[in-house]
């Protein structure tokens, strides 16, 4: 059995008792019932991940996936290849967004290449799981093979696994990055969730009018080439993926058969996220959707999942910056939950 299937298998649904004590719970609390909306629905979710009706979140772990992608070649982002590795570096020396928002969180950041085109000297807090140096230019056939898209994926299992062997935590979120990522990212979730690729490609780091048009040129061409089927996420992934991309799905299924709560970030990640979900169904009750990008396509991809997000603050810089805020957010659901007194313990009177 391959880590995958292995991983896959341990997967099991939420514990339904334990979302059920705290909802009941959160109806004793000293509030009026339903009073603190979307925040009491997420505690009773985390508790039902966790299998604990009053969950406690340990400081957190935000995994950065790093990788290229060949269709970069297509002219479909405004920045330049290089910049990937170069942000890579400045992930290292904790100057980037996700580095403050992590600090702010108290989570830490996970880092790893798993397919930058150029090699990055290996140092501590960098995990160097390279599948390959960048995809192949999926508007004129196959990102990967079958095997490296299964074993993107597996590099996400075995750098969670690492990590949480390491020091465990208590919630978990995906980030990446990787210039020309938002191109692959739409040709899934256009695969995915049957959507036409001009109603799912965005701007993404920001080009112009020519630049979206090549965009959406780009994504039609990967799935006229490649053909991709919809019922086969492997073969998808494998078809016009990236392989951080596949890494961000391995995360997400880690986290799944360890009942571990898995912010999923924006687009890049909801791309990961709809990857995990087409391999194992059951993955998807794991997942807390951060907040929603202004990418066009991410609200289509969040509807296929089934996900309301927590924030809608208009992101668009990927890294997990929204899922570190979302993290300051669960943990305040689940102390609400935890620590606020019922109206037994108060000895208040009820309305």
């Amino acid at each position: 059995m391959t880590l995958l299937d292995s991983t896959i298998a341990g997967i099991r649904k939420t514990d339904l008792a334990a979302a059920d004590a705290a909802r009941a719970r959160q109806d004793r609390l000293t509030k009026p019932q339903g009073s603190m909306g979307d925040l009491e629905a997420l505690s009773i979710k985390i508790a039902g991940i966790t299998g604990s009706p009053r969950p406690v979140l340990a400081p957190g772990a935000v995994f950065v996936m790093a990788g290229d992608h060949g269709v970069c070649g297509e002219g479909v982002s405004a920045y330049p290849q290089e910049v990937t590795r170069e942000m890579v570096e400045n992930f290292l020396a904790g100057g980037a967004c996700i580095n403050v928002l992590a600090r702010r969180a108290g989570a830490r950041v996970v880092l790893a290449d798993v397919g930058v085109t150029t090699d990055i000297p290996p140092r501590n807090g960098l995990y160097i799981r390279k599948i390959g140096y960048g995809t192949e230019n999926i508007a004129e056939g196959p990102a990967m093979g079958r095997e490296e898209a299964r074993s993107s994926i597996e590099a996400g299992i075995e750098i969670f696994e690492a990590e949480y062997r390491r020091e465990s935590f208590g919630v978990a979120a995906t980030g990446e990055m990787g210039i020309g990522n938002t191109t692959p990212s739409s040709a899934i979730v256009a695969v995915l969730a049957g959507a036409e690729p001009r109603e799912v490609v965005g701007r993404g780091t920001g080009v112009d009018d020519d630049g979206l048009e090549r965009k959406v040129s780009a994504v039609e061409r990967a799935i006229a080439v490649n053909r991709p089927d919809k019922d086969d996420a492997l073969g998808v992934l494998a078809a016009v993926g990236g392989f951080e991309i596949g890494a961000i799905a391995g995360v997400v299924l880690a986290a799944a058969a360890r009942r571990v709560p898995v912010l999923v970030d924006g687009f890049i990640s909801g791309a990961g996220a709809m990857i995990a979900r087409g391999l194992c169904p059951t993955s998807a009750e794991y997942m807390i959707a951060a907040h929603a990008s202004v990418e066009p396509g991410h609200r289509i991809m969040l509807r296929s999942l089934g996900l309301k997000p927590l924030l809608d603050l208009g992101f668009r810089l990927g890294e997990g910056t929204g899922a570190a805020i979302a993290m300051v957010l669960c943990d305040a659901a689940c102390r609400v939950l935890d620590e606020m007194a019922t109206f037994e313990e108060a000895g208040v009177s009820e309305g």
